[in-house]
């Protein structure tokens, strides 16, 4: 169930983005009376699950239908056919007069129509191209404008982290973090949202960090490699904070219900390990599998030994508090005429991380282009259950991802179509058909290339 909720959110985010991309491309080339043969949401290889087109004045729809043949009414009529695809990983138009990933050589065989792509102005072609990533980032813009207007914007201030402290794993450890520092700032910057902590250490390249230890104020200094190790191990929790065990729940039959644990009880210990924090509550316990063991717990000012018997997953059955029991979470709040501006400035700023988060990709030394997924890193990163809020928040990221990927200067992407425009506009020369039908083969099998590697290291990583 929990693969399938992933599977449909992801399913429905993509088919937003691309039909907001697409319609883009669609509603400026009919805006200058360019024919769009095609516009469709997911892939019809084959047969579609859907056609519809406009034939003599009336709509005419056929479902499961294979491409229509040359004598077919259907294909001498001038409209666009509108579909849905059978393959649900993408969407395209396909514009008359123009070379594109059909690869419809014949068309351009024949002389240029004053309806088609390539016979109109180059100012023109080029607002066709960029229309789709414009059409994605004001996607963006929308969704951020909206859930901060109806939920406002909720972190975890660094301060209330410090309250505890912060918890490292191995990695955390190398790099000279300690559990029970806190954070004062990063490259001499005070970070008030503590999640952002890790990303500005990652996307800011950043020296130093300076801490709290016992009392004492201390500057850590970064290793060379922290770099190229954090994104190789694509670790984003190498630091996280840190709480005491306070329990919320019980699971029936379990350890924890058998051995006498309640609600709003403190675990401290096992046996004679102190776990003051739930952090090392967890490490400690897996050392018990198949184990008698005496869990210690505060409870109204007492202090209990309660014995319980573990099993192969060495697993008690509690929950642990939610956040905000621990700590004070912070919310902007915006009415919606302050949340236009917010929505814009997050929009750009989340543009501007990814733009970074590109350069490190295409940086070798940093490795990161090992930590590039596919179809199954996207699926992962939504949530388990279907939640609306995040929902959105994911949409807006993945569609400021595919405005960025598509404007790279790449062949059969937007931005090599955009690149070749602006040489014709500053040049006053058109490239031939010829050089864009060689180019659009490059790109494709660069696209292609990207793809295989981006899901290949999916499939390398379960293995993993």
């Amino acid at each position: 169930m929990i693969i399938l909720t992933k599977v449909l959110q992801f399913i429905l985010a993509l088919s937003i983005l691309i039909f907001v991309h697409e319609f883009g491309h669609f509603a400026a080339a009919k805006l200058f009376k360019t024919r769009v043969e095609k516009f469709y949401l997911f892939f019809d290889w084959g047969f579609a699950l859907l056609r519809v087109k406009r034939i003599n004045g009336k709509l005419q729809w056929r479902f499961f239908a294979k491409a229509p043949g040359p004598d077919d009414e259907w294909s001498k009529c001038d409209g666009t056919e509108y579909g849905i695809g059978w393959f649900p990983l993408g969407g395209y138009n396909k514009i008359a007069g123009m070379i594109d990933e059909s690869m419809d050589k014949e068309q351009m065989k024949l002389p240029p129509q004053p309806w088609e792509f390539r016979s109109k102005p180059a100012w023109q072609r080029f607002i066709i191209m960029v229309a789709g990533v414009f059409m994605n980032v004001v996607l963006a813009i929308c969704i951020y404008i909206g859930l901060l207007a109806n939920y406002g914007e909720q972190y975890l201030p660094t301060s209330e982290v410090n309250k505890y402290g912060i918890v490292v794993d191995s990695l955390g450890y190398e790099f000279g973090f300690r559990d029970g520092d806190k954070i004062i700032s990063v490259d001499n910057v005070v970070i008030e949202n503590f999640q952002e902590i890790p990303m500005q250490i990652i996307l800011e390249k950043a020296k130093t960090v300076e801490v709290e230890r016992n009392g004492q104020r201390m500057t850590i200094t970064l290793p060379d490699d922290a770099l190229s190790k954090l994104l190789s191990t694509q670790n984003g929790s190498f630091i996280s904070y840190r709480m005491p065990f306070v329990v919320s729940g019980i699971i029936d039959n379990s350890a924890a219900q058998a051995g006498g644990l309640k609600v709003g009880d403190v675990i401290i210990g096992i046996n004679d390990i102190p776990t003051p924090y739930y952090q090392d509550f967890t490490k400690h316990i897996k050392e018990f599998q198949n184990q008698d063991v005496d869990v210690i717990v505060v409870r109204d000012f007492d202090t209990l030994a309660l014995h319980m018997k573990l099993g192969e997953d060495a697993i008690i059955g509690a929950y642990l508090a939610p956040l905000s029991e621990y700590f004070t979470l912070e919310t902007k709040e915006y009415t919606f005429w302050q949340a236009i501006p917010e929505g814009f400035s997050k929009t750009f700023s989340e543009i501007s991380d990814y733009w970074k988060q590109l350069k490190l990709i295409f940086s070798p030394k940093t490795k990161a282009y090992e930590s590039v997924g596919g179809f199954i890193s996207i699926g992962k990163i939504f949530p388990d259950t279907w939640v609306w809020n995040m929902f959105w928040r994911l949409t807006a990221f993945l569609s400021i991802a595919l405005a960025v990927m598509n404007i790279l200067p790449i062949p059969a992407l937007d931005g090599g179509h955009i690149l070749f425009l602006l040489f014709e506009i500053i040049t006053r020369r058109k490239p031939s058909d010829k050089f864009m039908e060689i180019a659009e083969y490059i790109g494709l099998i660069l696209v292609l290339a990207l793809v295989l590697f981006a899901n290949g290291n999916d499939v390398i990583k379960l293995f993993k």
